[in-house]
């Protein structure tokens, strides 16, 4: 067996943690295994939390606290974890941004805006623009610098996640960027459909009502830890994992999907928008 890799805790406060996490573990001379056994995560789960490249929720805090007998010090110290923040990313959204890169399956609804998963530098440089229309040029290029290595989920050829997106068709025809550019902006999630990375549906503009006529939905399911929807408002948003709310928000999801269009339809309406944008004109 090789020699493993020291933690470096001097890295970050991540590191600072997971590397106390495998000291109080090793000198309770438990394995991964046993120290999960009794949660409901997985030891690929606490491993990353352990080499700092993935974030302790409280619960598994909790767990882990009773397990070791550390008196609630991991429980107390992973909120010193949680607020340190990646720049470029509201503090809301730091749980999402790392459950994204180790989710199984994501499924999303999108209702005002392509989801920042999908989204050219062009595209989401407006949406930042628009939302912060009195800030500095270079906390908008920090913004948008920080969303670009989110696209890169799908460029991975073994770990890239089940990712169902469902696009209200108004997202077509109404443009926030010139012809061209949102043509680039369709473009892109075309490609990613053949290339078989994301599974896009369209929900029909004279669908009637749904029942997801009120905010937005990312539903994200993991194999070693249970599942997380979030959803989002303008200055805010919430992560939930009460079992009951997400298995509502399960619920709502597929009753929305089965009103959308079939993936081959809504990838015929994406490219035939797209076609109309590089002519320079707007669909109808």
């Amino acid at each position: 067996m090789g020699r493993r890799k020291d933690i470096d805790g001097s890295a970050g406060v991540p590191t600072f943690y997971g590397k106390e996490l495998r000291w109080q573990r090793e000198r309770a001379e438990l394995t991964l295994q046993q120290l999960v056994e009794g949660s409901f995560y997985g030891v690929s789960h606490l491993s990353e939390i352990e080499r700092g490249e993935r974030r302790m929720p409280v619960e598994l805090a909790e767990h882990v606290d009773r397990m070791l007998r550390t008196d609630g010090f991991f429980k107390r110290r992973c909120e010193d974890v949680q607020r340190a923040r990646r720049r470029g990313h509201a503090k809301y959204f730091e749980r999402v941004l790392e459950a994204e890169k180790h989710a199984e399956t994501i499924e999303e609804w999108s209702p005002t805006l392509i989801p920042g998963l999908l989204q050219t530098e062009e595209y989401a440089r407006a949406v930042v623009r628009a939302t912060h229309p009195l800030a500095p040029d270079e906390d908008v290029d920090e913004r948008v610098s920080a969303r670009m290595p989110r696209a890169r989920l799908f460029e991975n050829d073994h770990n890239t996640p089940t990712y169902w997106v469902i696009l209200p068709e108004s997202l077509l025809r109404g443009p926030i960027l010139p012809p061209e550019q949102m043509a680039e902006q369709l473009g892109r999630i075309t490609a990613l459909t053949h290339r078989r990375r994301i599974v896009p549906q369209i929900l029909p503009g004279n669908c009637g009502p749904h029942p997801f006529m009120l905010g937005t939905a990312k539903i994200m399911t993991f194999p070693d830890a249970p599942p997380l929807v979030y959803t989002e408002a303008l200055h805010s948003g919430d992560t939930i994992d009460d079992p009951a709310l997400v298995k509502d928000y399960r619920r709502s999801y597929d009753l929305l999907r089965a009103a959308a269009l079939p993936p081959e339809a809504s990838l015929a309406l994406i490219e035939e928008a797209a076609e109309v944008y590089r002519n320079g004109k707007h669909p109808d």
